[in-house]
């Protein structure tokens, strides 16, 4: 017997209509980005004439709504797509899975409904304000409403709409790259013979959220000077695109002097293990609302074969592992930078995800304003 499969359901302020959604993501596997589908039940009655909507809306904060003085706006919001959705049930339309199991639950009213995201539509990345907090979001955030109008461009009123907090996310590609990411830097002292040299190994370039990083660090101490003891981090790179603003927030750190001091003319090799999470940092970027308990770190932005990395918009994270030799206070570091990836693993793989597609016994529906972390993100602009 199959698990019973999670809808998630909604209903507008007067009640006509009603909403049903299999998932809440629309899931990028970096070869196509899939459709959010559902079913909607309207009052046929109250409609007299008028028509159903579905359309996604993205709102892009990259300032606090605090600083908006003197005209300023630090936010960008505009609607990605919309479409009408067709109220008459039409035998030969396919429907499987879930929504298939949905539409012979509700009855005749009920008509099946899926939206698309455009191909270069920016993954969901919110950005953590730090202990000040403010009013609204940093970050990407997608809404999808459905509404009742009399045609696609007319503005939804509040009374005849329901709205879902959404998100686009980025799974890990199946297949591994092979890559195994290493770097050598050296470095030479001024008035002192010999160099000091460092390298730095990774058993593979893609990590999956909540795994440790365990590179292979050698050192070899051909100059006059000691290393005092070393220093791992795990560093998370912000960039903003529309202002084209560059930070950086450490979400892992280890000090190790294990093995230290490391006297001239002699090596050192270890295996140095630790795993970035998320936590209250500002500027620090997560997958979702900071109401989420269980919020990771937003996984590195990958974009697809047919665009080019000058192409990716919205908020855009990259992950590098960084590994410093301290040599006292008057000789300096030398540092090691390692890029790599950074990502969640295809749910469906890992068994955390039911794939809507394949047959259900039952349905178990819970009301949107229970947050279901997995599947979904933060309802905060719902209300």
């Amino acid at each position: 017997m199959t698990d019973g499969a999670k809808v998630f359901k909604k209903s507008s302020p007067n009640g006509k209509i009603t909403a049903y959604l299999t998932r809440r993501d629309f899931v990028d596997d970096l070869t196509r980005t899939w459709p959010v589908e559902g079913v909607v039940v309207v009052d046929h009655e109250y409609l007299r004439g008028r028509k159903v909507f579905v359309r996604v809306s993205i709102s892009y904060r990259y300032g606090r709504e605090e600083d908006e003085v003197m005209g300023l706006n630090f936010s960008k919001e505009f609607v990605l797509t919309k479409c009408e959705v067709m109220l008459k049930r039409v035998e030969e339309r396919k429907a499987g899975g879930t929504v298939a199991r949905l539409l012979e639950k509700l009855g005749a009213e009920a008509c099946p409904f899926a939206i698309l995201l455009p191909e270069n539509a920016p993954p969901s990345v919110t950005l953590e304000p730090g202990a000040e907090g403010t009013k609204k979001k940093l970050g990407v955030i997608y809404e999808l409403m459905l509404y009742v109008a009399e045609n696609v461009d007319e503005e939804p009123h509040k009374r005849n709409s329901v709205s879902f907090a959404v998100r686009k996310i980025q799974l890990a590609p199946k297949k591994s790259s092979g890559r195994h990411p290493q770097i050598l830097v050296s470095r030479g002292f001024t008035l002192n013979p010999g160099k000091l040299h460092l390298e730095v190994c990774l058993d593979r370039d893609l990590y999956f959220y909540g795994e440790s990083l365990e590179p292979q660090v050698n050192i070899s101490n051909f100059s006059k000077k000691t290393v005092k003891y070393i220093v791992a981090q795990v560093v998370q790179h912000v960039e903003v695109t529309v202002t084209n603003t560059h930070f950086s927030r450490i979400v892992a750190s280890i000090e190790s002097r294990e093995g230290c001091p490391i006297i001239p003319d002699s090596s050192f090799s270890r295996t140095i293990g630790l795993t970035p999470l998320a936590f209250r940092a500002f500027g620090v970027a997560l997958d979702g609302q900071l109401q989420d308990k269980d919020a990771g770190l937003a996984a590195s932005t990958v974009v697809s074969a047919r665009m080019s990395a000058s192409d990716a918009l919205g908020i855009v994270v990259s992950y590098s592992l960084r590994v410093k030799l301290n040599c006292g206070s008057l000789s300096g570091e030398l540092m090691a930078e390692v890029p790599f990836k950074l990502m969640h693993p295809d749910p469906i793989d890992s068994g955390d995800f039911t794939d809507i597609s394949r047959s259900v016994d039952s349905l178990e529906f819970e009301d949107f304003s229970v947050l279901r972390r997995g599947k979904s993100v933060s309802d905060e602009i719902e209300c």
